[in-house]
């Protein structure tokens, strides 16, 4: 019976970690760092690091009017170029689970100072979308084990079906999530991460049709992202969306022992987890 992995995800905007709802409403959580160690001490099985900035480069000083001036924060600034590289690489020398960074990825180069950052995988949303052969050029020089592809997708309720989003979920593509996450996968996607914008922040639990719809029609792991808000809805992405790991923001943020809390509870519900 394969170990089911429990994955914590950070959403970094501009210099903070951020909360998000729906992909619109960020609240500031912290500074990016601090958390990485909390979370890889209570033995998280991994971390997926989103960059949400719509900035290439900020002013890390405005970060710590916002989360405070602390020694550790104006220490870690000090050492940074205003760019999410920086982060990466810092953010990899305290993370000791395989960390999956994603956002702003478009080239190959992207793909290859991100992985010399210290990150294990990518993952990769709008560019696999515009340009599909971009993904078989990723698994091609990288291996398929390092390509994750994010799907973002909102339901439609005027055609009664679901459709991938990119841009931030702003810009509609037209296809169904399903048939694109066998397509990618076809293409050399070694996962892919499914994520429900409706569902994001809300405390719902996943979207379980749509978790289950992708996981049947692919090959690789899939990662159910979104609406997590409490621990069973861990187990339901497991046993109702058939996911084979599930993943989580806001509702790890603010408990120190969240993750080995939230593992106990699904061990005690039959899923096979790591202690």
């Amino acid at each position: 019976m394969l170990t089911t992995r429990l994955i914590p995800v950070l959403l970094y905007k501009s210099g903070i970690l951020v909360r998000s709802r729906t992909f619109t409403l960020h609240q500031a959580t912290g500074d990016p760092i601090t958390q990485v160690e909390r979370l890889t001490a209570w033995k998280a099985d991994e971390l997926i690091y989103l960059d949400i900035s719509r900035d290439a480069v900020y002013d890390f000083r405005q970060t710590m009017n916002v989360i405070g001036p602390t020694s550790s924060s104006r220490d870690l600034f000090a050492t940074m170029q205003n760019n999410f590289i920086d982060v990466v690489r810092e953010v990899s020398k305290i993370c000791r689970i395989p960390l999956t960074v994603g956002g702003k990825i478009r080239t190959i180069e992207d793909i290859r100072v991100r992985l010399e950052a210290g990150a294990d995988k990518v993952s990769i949303n709008t560019e696999a979308l515009r340009r599909k052969e971009f993904i078989r050029e990723a698994a091609e020089a990288f291996g398929s084990q390092c390509i994750v592809i994010s799907i973002d997708v909102k339901f439609d309720q005027e055609k009664n079906r679901w459709a991938v989003y990119r841009d931030f979920g702003k810009v509609r593509t037209g296809l169904d999530p399903a048939t694109w996450a066998k397509e990618a996968v076809q293409y050399g996607a070694g996962e892919i991460l499914i994520q429900s914008i409706d569902r994001d922040g809300t405390g719902r639990g996943y979207d379980l049709d749509l978790v289950r719809e992708v996981v049947r029609e692919v090959s690789v792991p899939v990662i159910a992202l979104g609406g997590v808000g409490e621990f069973e809805h861990l187990v339901e992405g497991i046993k109702r969306g058939e996911a084979s790991a599930v993943a989580a923001a806001n509702i790890f943020h603010f408990s120190e022992q969240s993750v080995i809390n939230a593992k106990e509870y699904m061990k005690k519900k039959g899923i096979n987890v790591r202690l």
